[in-house]
C-alpha cells in the first residue's frame, strides 16, 4: 500500500469525520439497518452486521441507535429500502474516487454527486473506471508508540496479516479480509492500541497533490461526507502535511 503519507491521510480525515458525531451515526444505524436486513439479526452469523456494530460503537454510537437499526433491518420496526451502489469518478488532478452509497433514491444520489464532483474540479465517472486501483483490505494503523516492528511481526503476521510497513506515525498493517478478525484479535490481546481497525478499499498507487489541488480534494471529501446517502469515501490522493495543517 502506499507510505506514511496516505496512512496520516486517513487517520486525519477518520478524525474530522468522527467530529461530526450526529451525521456519521445516522450513516453507521443505516449500514447496520442494511446488514441486519440481508443477513439477520444475529452478529455472530451475520459477519457484516457485527462488523457494522463494532464501527458504531468504535465512536460511541448509543445502544439504542443500534438496537432501533437491527429492529428497523428485521421488520420488527418500519423501516426505509435501501440501494447499495458504488460511484467511481475522479477528484482534483486526476485523484481516483470510490464513493460507498445507501440510497433509497438512485437517481437523486447520482445527481447530487455529480454536481459535486463537478464543481470540486473532478467528474463522476463510469462503473469501474477506477476500481481496478483498489483492493479490498483490512487495515490497522498502530501508533509508533503502541508497539515495536518486532512485537507487531510476532502479533500480527503470525494471526495471518500480509505486510507491516513502519510509516513516521503509524505501522500499517494489511491483510486479507477473512484474516481480519484473528489480527484483530491477536492485537487486542496483545493490548496493542489502534488507531484505525477496519475494511476498506487501499489504492495500489497514490497521486500527490499541490497546494491548490489538495484543497479542491479536501472541499471534495467534505461535500462527499455531508451527503447523507455516501457511507465511505476511498480515494488515492497524498495531502501535503502543511494543507492537513489548515483543517486540524
Amino acid at each position: 500500500m502506499a507510505g506514511h503519507s496516505h496512512a496520516a491521510n486517513i487517520a486525519h480525515r477518520k478524525g474530522l469525520v468522527d467530529a461530526k458525531r450526529g451525521k456519521l451515526f445516522s450513516k453507521l444505524c443505516r449500514a447496520i439497518y442494511v446488514a441486519a436486513k440481508s443477513g439477520g439479526a444475529d452478529p455472530n452469523s451475520n459477519l457484516r452486521l457485527r462488523y457494522a456494530i463494532d464501527k458504531a460503537r468504535s465512536v460511541s454510537c448509543p445502544k439504542e441507535n443500534i438496537e432501533r437499526a437491527i429492529k428497523k433491518g428485521t421488520g420488527e420496526l418500519g423501516g426505509e429500502s435501501f440501494e447499495e451502489i458504488i460511484y467511481e469518478g475522479y477528484g482534483p488532478s486526476g485523484v481516483a474516487v470510490m464513493c460507498e452509497i445507501l440510497t433509497d433514491n438512485r437517481n437523486r444520489t447520482a445527481g447530487e454527486l455529480r454536481k459535486i464532483f463537478d464543481i470540486c474540479g473532478g467528474s463522476l465517472g463510469s462503473t469501474g473506471c477506477v476500481s481496478y486501483l483498489f483492493s479490498y483490505k483490512g487495515l490497522f494503523l498502530v501508533p509508533l508508540k503502541s508497539a515495536t516492528e518486532e512485537q507487531l511481526m510476532e502479533t500480527a503476521l503470525e494471526a495471518g496479516a500480509d505486510d507491516i510497513v513502519t510509516g513516521e506515525e503509524f505501522f500499517e498493517i494489511t491483510c486479507d479480509p477473512k484474516s481480519f478478525d484473528d489480527v484483530k484479535k491477536a492485537l487486542e490481546e496483545a493490548r496493542i492500541v489502534t488507531e484505525t481497525a477496519e475494511m476498506r478499499h487501499l489504492p495500489s498507487n497514490s497521486v500527490h497533490l499541490d497546494a491548490d489541488s489538495a484543497r479542491k480534494m479536501l472541499k471534495l471529501r467534505d461535500l462527499l461526507d455531508e451527503n447523507d446517502d455516501v457511507q465511505n469515501v476511498y480515494s488515492n490522493e497524498i495531502i501535503p502535511e502543511e494543507i492537513l495543517a489548515e483543517t486540524a
